[in-house]
């Protein structure tokens, strides 16, 4: 009844000619605001509807789903449901498919059917088992919004001639599956540089299968880690060059300096811990906390000087409660009866478990029972 009313005085002022009268003009101003406050009603709606499904559904935070709601609406829930729906059908569990939409909330407002299932069917007809696609699409849910021929699918063909084995690189898809994404921006880029730097193949495929995360990275920072791993003393022609990059890759500046802060504080000195690097690098890999831990077990519980665990780095990355206790059990009890002299870190450690049982548990005929059963013990315990 507003609005025809206005469109009345406005037709009859156009036809004769008089002008608008301020009670005319007023009718129009609370027209225009009107419309105004039925369409922020409808947005506010629109985004009401989004955060309480993000909230109730996804499970998000108030915070974060308010903030996504700015820059995605649900108009109905049925869109949203139709795509968790079918990633279950395609064999993702409840946790699965709600991770996805964690990190990718947008594919919510896509036709899954349209848009989603060609690539896992692609996947399937390239040999990717249907029980791994989840993990694969959980690990980077941005393949399902690229464009199947131009990214995925060339990117498949790539690999696989670059492995030459298809099911070499699937087995790379499943550590990783982000590295098929602009492919040619990241990781081609930066197996040039590990070329050009004259890194044997071998090795860089070694890097690409263990570790492709490391690949892909921006290419000017790549070169960068270059350049300062073979500043440190690493030979671009050995195996640990390309270990080096990737441990490097992988932690920030001030990540490496946290970690020598607490290596000073065990008494390791600058030199000591380039030392340990170069020769395991994998031990800058270590957490904080489980550095901590190692150095408090073979310092002050072991009475080994932090020196000695400079000499061998690739203790740092072995099991505290599966390896040092309960190897350490089985050394004390050879102290307390005297079948044990001296005490040397690497064989003890740093051994197998299969020289550990030999030279310390089964030469021991008549302590070979009790010792077993106390090593097994702490094994279990450790499990």
């Amino acid at each position: 009844m507003f609005c025809f009313l206005c469109k009345t005085i406005l037709s009859r002022t156009r036809r004769y000619g008089n002008p608008i009268c301020p009670t005319t003009a007023k009718l129009f101003f609370l027209q225009k605001q009107w419309f105004s406050s039925k369409s922020k009603s409808s947005v506010s709606e629109k985004q009401s509807i989004t955060v309480s499904y993000l909230i109730n559904t996804c499970g998000f935070s108030a915070e974060r789903a308010a903030s996504t709601s700015k820059y995605m609406n649900l108009v109905t829930r049925e869109r949203a449901d139709s795509v968790i729906k079918f990633l279950e059908n395609q064999g993702f569990s409840r946790a699965q498919a709600l991770r996805v939409i964690n990190s990718q909330p947008l594919l919510l407002r896509y036709d899954a059917e349209k848009t989603f299932l060609p690539k896992i069917e692609f996947f399937k007809s390239r040999g990717v088992l249907s029980s791994e696609i989840p993990q694969i699409i959980v690990n980077c849910p941005d393949i399902l919004k690229r464009n199947l021929e131009k990214q995925v699918i060339r990117s498949f063909d790539f690999f696989t001639d670059l492995f030459q084995s298809e099911g070499k690189f699937i087995e790379v898809l499943r550590r990783y599956s982000g590295f098929i994404l602009d492919f040619e921006i990241y990781v081609v880029s930066n197996i040039k540089t590990l070329r050009d730097e004259g890194v044997p193949e071998r090795h860089i495929m070694n890097l690409l299968e263990k570790n492709p995360r490391r690949l892909r990275r921006n290419p000017d920072r790549f070169k960068n880690i270059v350049e300062q791993v073979k500043k440190m003393g690493f030979d671009p022609l050995a195996g640990l060059f390309c270990v080096a990059v990737g441990v490097m890759g992988s932690i920030s500046k001030s990540t490496w300096e946290r970690k020598a802060h607490i290596f000073n504080k065990w008494g390791w000195s600058e030199d000591q811990i380039f030392a340990a690097f170069r020769k395991y690098p994998a031990c800058m890999n270590c957490s904080e906390e489980k550095i901590e831990a190692v150095m408090e077990f073979f310092v002050n519980k072991m009475g080994f000087e932090s020196s000695v665990i400079a000499r061998y780095p690739i203790l740092l990355n072995m099991s505290l409660d599966k390896r040092f206790i309960p190897r350490a059990s089985v050394v004390q009890v050879l102290f307390s009866k005297g079948l044990l002299r001296e005490l040397n870190l690497r064989p003890v450690f740093g051994s197998s478990e299969r020289d550990f049982l030999r030279r310390f548990i089964l030469c021991h005929e008549k302590e070979a029972d009790e010792l077993l059963k106390l090593y097994q013990s702490k094994l279990d315990h450790a499990r």
